[in-house]
């Protein structure tokens, strides 16, 4: 077992490997810019080095500085959490010629994985069911035109080293294509420095369903059910909840065997997921693998009762799976607390968080790295707290959402809580029959000021 491990990450990530490192009689490694000075991540860990100013391309993104934070710690393990390099192949790359274990799969599995094309690919040749779309990358608009009307509109063009909805454009008519081609390899090159595409048919009204998965390093590949992550804006996820309201047991077992072929198919080692799309009918099809940690993956950790980080660690230790699937025995959401203006098109809002209450009670959990005085940088990712529920029953788990979002008070920012306290009350939603353009029918109305 690994006697030290440097958190490549920072706050509620970084905060929720330290505990688990803890429990394990594992030394850490905080590393912060020093925008994150304050933040709770490098007072609980048992080091913490400063590695550069608030940008993370000299901080977080810092390949160099990273690895000289590893030498002068002798930290023996990495944990690269979620975001920043956590799917970057070269960092693994670098992390196993310094002979330092990075907590998550090989640089050629990420690398299978993390381009679109190549992960398609992958996915045909282990059975796994693909959206019809183009062999590879586009060539140019008349390729595209011609292979949309082979497939029928409407198409979407996606960056093949995309993610978070960058370099996406959905293309309902041959004289849309040019301009949304233009944009979306424009937005690509900008955010990637790759700005090739591929086209898929644009499955309508389709349901988010990811599977988490776990592989050890003796070939063994587990999943542990599934999360529903529909409701979204603009392709980032506000909301997950274990068991999705589509899946039939039917549906649940067919899924989760693609889940477990797509793992195999590489020799997966780690954590991951496999997101597919479901649609009108209950046909699902592969979209992407993240190969890595996710930000809901505390839902899982609640209606299996398991530490996934836990289990992360453990087979990056050479552990073995004990060769077992599992499924839900209650139900979990997650509420993703930004500090976002929901009022004003979800608008960021940083500042100093003058008060700071969380919710507690039986089956409540908050994961976060804030506290009142704390101030939230305005330099990376909004996410302030997760709210993650759970309760025999989906009806049950809402009225226990319901109350804890009452509970939560954030001042002296805005949040998202009024957005999710609103969406519990919401009949689409409670009713469980709803798609991935929910957000786009949802009104939020704010409330009035009493004088």
């Amino acid at each position: 077992m690994f006697k030290k491990i440097l958190i490549a990450n920072r706050g509620e990530i970084a905060l929720r490997v330290i505990r688990t490192c803890k429990e394990m009689g594992i030394k850490t490694v905080a590393i912060y810019s020093s925008a994150d000075a304050e933040s709770l991540h490098v007072r609980f860990a048992d080091e913490a080095v400063k590695i550069g100013p608030p940008s993370s391309t000299e901080s977080y993104l810092s390949i160099p500085k990273i690895m000289a934070a590893v030498e002068i710690t002798n930290a023996d393990a990495i944990h690269p959490g979620y975001g920043f390099l956590s799917e970057n192949a070269s960092f693994a790359e670098v992390t196993e010629e310094y002979g330092v274990k990075f907590l998550g799969p090989s640089a050629a599995m990420i690398r299978s994985m993390g381009d679109k094309i190549t992960a398609k690919e992958t996915m045909i040749k282990a059975g796994v069911p693909v959206i019809p779309g183009s062999d590879g990358l586009l060539k140019n608009v008349a390729a595209g035109i011609k292979l949309a009307n082979e497939i029928g509109y409407p198409v979407i063009i996606k960056a093949t080293a995309g993610g978070g909805g960058k370099g996406m454009r959905v293309i309902w008519a041959d004289e849309e294509f040019e301009a949304a081609w233009d944009s979306a390899k424009k937005e690509a090159s900008a955010s990637f420095a790759n700005d090739g595409i591929y086209m898929e048919k644009f499955i309508e009204n389709p349901r988010h369903v990811e599977f988490q998965i776990i592989g050890d390093q003796h070939g063994n590949v587990v999943h542990l059910s599934e999360r529903d992550c529909t409701i979204q804006r603009r392709h980032q996820k506000l909301l997950e909840e274990c068991p999705s309201t589509v899946l039939t047991k039917k549906l649940r077992k067919e899924m989760g065997e693609a889940a477990i072929a797509a793992g195999k198919s590489i020799n997966y080692e780690g954590v991951g997921t496999v997101e597919f799309l479901v649609d009108k009918h209950k046909q699902f099809y592969f979209m992407e693998m993240n190969t890595r940690i996710q930000v809901e993956h505390p839902v899982t950790e609640e209606v299996i009762d398991h530490d996934l980080i836990k289990e992360q660690i453990k087979v990056a230790a050479g552990e073995p799976l004990t060769g077992k699937n599992y499924f839900p025995t209650m139900h979990a959401m997650e509420a993703r607390i930004n500090a976002e203006d929901p009022f004003n098109d979800f608008r960021p809002s940083p500042g100093k968080i003058t008060s700071f209450h969380s919710p507690k009670g039986h089956g409540v959990r908050v994961d976060t790295h804030v506290y009142a005085g704390y101030s939230v940088p305005p330099y990376y990712d909004s996410l302030i707290a997760k709210l993650i529920c759970k309760a025999q029953t989906r009806e049950d788990c809402i009225k226990k959402m319901k109350r804890a979002l009452d509970e939560f008070i954030v001042e002296g920012i805005k949040t998202t809580i009024p957005f999710h306290r609103a969406l519990m009350d919401d009949e689409r939603f409670l009713s469980g029959k709803y798609d991935t353009g929910f957000l786009e029918e949802f009104v939020l109305e704010e409330p009035e000021i009493k004088e």
